[in-house]
């Protein structure tokens, strides 16, 4: 991996954008994180952009300054590419190497991974959003008014919330678990299994379930 940097911000509307909110805290965590590694960062690139699309011209500039520069492209985190496996694996197949703060030492396969969880939260919460809004037109509710985007942003942060709960409750048991040293991914979830813990949707635990866990857990707090 080159020490030299294309820095990619990415806002999802344009009042983000205009105003600087999480542009700043984007650019302190690639700061933080070159200023460790002895880097240097060539140029930075900001896009205001949805994370559904997969037309990104300023993302496609900061690949082809990579490919001329040699350089290493670096987001804050992997969602500022794309929430979508299908975009990460272009991306891959570009050959350009690339770095998200939040997950530094990510090989290609884990990148997957945690895209595709990424992916499969926001179709769930699209689902259930979808869903609130039909219940809540059956019950006489009037829809297309001009404030449903707030109901629906709403309804979306809620979801985020029961989320986020669930793994503040979770993340003390991993804690425990690493602390009486029990390490590995399989080994946390074989453990979480035996003590009886369920998943948040009473599934199975997996490798990838705990690592989920983890990285929405220190996302959370800091």
């Amino acid at each position: 991996m080159s020490a030299v940097f294309v820095s990619y911000l990415r806002v999802s509307t344009e009042r983000q954008g205009v105003s600087g909110l999480g542009l700043d805290a984007q650019r302190a965590s690639i700061d933080r994180f070159v200023h460790a590694c002895g880097g240097t960062v060539i140029e930075e690139l900001t896009e205001i952009e949805s994370g559904k699309r997969s037309d990104r011209p300023v993302l496609e500039q900061a690949i082809a300054l990579c490919r001329r520069r040699k350089a290493t492209l670096l987001v804050a985190k992997l969602d500022r590419l794309a929430r979508t496996v299908s975009f990460i694996s272009r991306l891959i197949e570009t050959g350009v190497d690339f770095v998200a703060v939040d997950n530094p030492h990510a090989n290609k396969l884990m990148v997957h991974v945690i895209s595709a969880f990424a992916e499969h939260e926001r179709d769930l919460i699209a689902g259930r959003t979808r869903a609130a809004l039909v219940a809540a037109k059956a019950r006489g509710i009037t829809l297309g008014n001009p404030r449903i985007e707030e109901a629906r942003d709403a309804a979306v942060a809620c979801i985020r919330k029961s989320a986020d709960g669930y793994c503040a409750n979770i993340a003390p048991i991993i804690a425990q678990i690493r602390a009486s040293g029990v390490n590995s991914l399989q080994g946390i979830a074989d453990a979480l299994t035996a003590r009886g813990v369920r998943t948040r949707r009473g599934g199975q635990w997996h490798p990838a379930t705990v690592r989920n866990i983890e990285r929405r857990y220190f996302a959370a707090t800091g």
